[in-house]
């Protein structure tokens, strides 16, 4: 399936709706739910069994996809600001917390759960002239040149990816509860 054309229209997300999408451990989707498929434009029938990656904006460099897969093939959770392409080339911005399920016989992940909501203004503003950068970084001298400005960046602002994430979306309070309470109800 070729990616739609992006274009200028943004979709405003409603703050009180939240998506929901889940995949096996090689980001091939199994599960979205109605705002995922109403929010993406594609139908249910054209999101099952297709790759992840249907949604992903170029915008968004893959220094980010990186980080979120070396993450969450360690069955660790990951949080991110990412844009998402939809199926006639508006896009949307969210916060994404990924969820891996791990067998508790085998211990390998046998899913990953991607729960969205809204991301704040504040959080975009901030992360569109990182990714511009990384992004540009990337087309010019590759990932691991991206990787290294990205590193240099956190150091420089004496944080890591996680607290600089946590603070940008402000993942504390009533927004560190939805995602508690988003987990739970589809463990």
């Amino acid at each position: 399936m070729q990616h739609p054309e992006p274009n200028n229209n943004e979709i405003k997300l409603s703050s009180k709706r939240y998506i929901v999408s889940k995949t096996d451990p090689k980001g091939i989707i199994v599960y979205g739910n109605d705002y995922f498929v109403e929010i993406s434009g594609y139908s249910e029938a054209e999101l099952l069994g297709k790759a992840h990656s249907i949604v992903r904006h170029p915008d968004m460099p893959k220094i980010a996809f990186k980080l979120m897969w070396d993450r969450i093939k360690q069955a660790k959770n990951f949080i991110a600001v990412v844009k998402n392409l939809a199926k006639d080339g508006s896009y949307y911005w969210v916060v994404t917390d990924f969820e891996p399920k791990v067998d508790p016989i085998t211990n390998e992940i046998i899913s990953h759960t991607a729960f969205r909501k809204a991301a704040p203004r504040k959080a975009i503003d901030t992360m569109i002239p990182i990714y511009a950068k990384l992004l540009e970084i990337e087309q010019d001298e590759g990932m691991e040149a991206s990787e290294k400005y990205l590193r240099e960046f956190l150091e420089e602002n004496n944080t890591t990816y996680d607290d600089f994430v946590n603070n940008l979306v402000g993942n504390k309070g009533l927004f560190k509860l939805f995602f508690t309470a988003m987990k739970k109800l589809f463990s």
